[in-house]
């Protein structure tokens, strides 16, 4: 049990996968101009991230490492992606119209979120038990969540000072990045 807690306290703040480990930019600072879309995206990287790391699991150990076919890793967990978010996104639009309704819009862009497929990268390269692995994904997932939600907000209040002209936009959300993440190094003692 304290197992368990170790690899979520460490997802979540220590190894952050935006804060520290610098994956998930793009979204990070696409996405978190307001709190709704960052919680609709941090929703949708939860629950593809759990599915993905739980099929590439799979096929790593059961497929990839017992034919020797390590070395197409990178690209085999690419394409597994990009397949369950397809079929996620047909099998949602179908079945619950009103998930995939607040869901549906995240979905293409995780397509192209390299956290996902960090995360399926770490998860190998460490060789966790299934179980640790899918507590991992989840973990890192709601640490990217949480990185969405405390900088959407940082966003809106910046909306509502007045920020020079040159620094309005992307320069100032750059530096409030960096910022917050020498704030998370200050986790790096758990």
């Amino acid at each position: 049990m304290l197992e368990y807690l170790a690899i979520i306290i460490s997802a979540i703040l220590v190894n952050n996968i935006v804060f520290a480990q610098f994956l998930g930019i793009c979204p990070f600072i696409g996405v978190s101009k307001n709190l709704d879309s960052a919680l609709g995206m941090g929703m949708a990287v939860t629950f593809v991230m759990a599915v993905s790391t739980a099929v590439t699991w799979v096929l790593q150990h059961y497929v990839l490492e017992p034919l020797g076919l390590g070395y197409i890793q990178t690209i085999a967990f690419i394409l597994v992606i990009a397949v369950l978010v397809q079929m996620l996104e047909i099998i949602m639009k179908k079945s619950s119209p009103g998930l995939y309704a607040a869901l549906g819009v995240f979905l293409p862009l995780i397509t192209t979120n390299c956290a996902v497929l960090g995360v399926a990268i770490i998860v190998a390269q460490k060789n966790f038990a299934f179980l640790h692995s899918i507590i991992y994904a989840v973990a890192t997932a709601l640490g990217f969540a949480m990185a969405l939600a405390i900088f959407a907000g940082i966003r809106m209040q910046l909306d509502l000072v007045d920020v020079p002209r040159p620094m309005r936009g992307v320069p100032i959300a750059l530096i409030t990045a960096g910022i917050l993440a020498m704030a998370f190094m200050g986790f790096s003692g758990l």
